[in-house]
């Protein structure tokens, strides 16, 4: 699980992936997309050279900046294409309630 500190409601994250060969070599696959999927079971789709959401930060390194709308545990998904192969790279990360966002008077994460 990502444990950059605490995530709250509309707070831009960056989730990062590296993609290496089997010799450890860092490479850029054919294709790179990044999913989500929200508490509420929303899914959604961004494709590196198509959304600005995902960059290419150097050779192998991909970033995905991204705005979660809600709280709860959010689950994401790295896939790649190429040389052969497909590279799949998941997690997770929970999004605090934030009394600005929700009902003040629920429990909080």
């Amino acid at each position: 699980m990502l444990e950059p500190g605490k995530i709250y409601v509309e707070t831009e994250l960056r989730l990062t992936a590296a993609f290496t060969d089997s010799a450890g070599t860092a490479i850029d696959p054919d294709t790179v997309t990044f999913k989500t999927f929200s508490p509420s079971g929303d899914e959604a789709t961004y494709v590196y050279g198509t959304d600005s959401e995902v960059q290419k930060a150097s050779t192998g390194n991909y970033t995905a900046d991204i705005v979660p709308g809600e709280a709860g545990r959010w689950f994401f998904r790295w896939k790649t294409t190429g040389t052969g192969k497909v590279i799949a790279l998941e997690g997770e990360f929970i999004v605090k309630k934030s009394a600005f966002f929700d009902d003040p008077l629920t429990d909080y994460c």
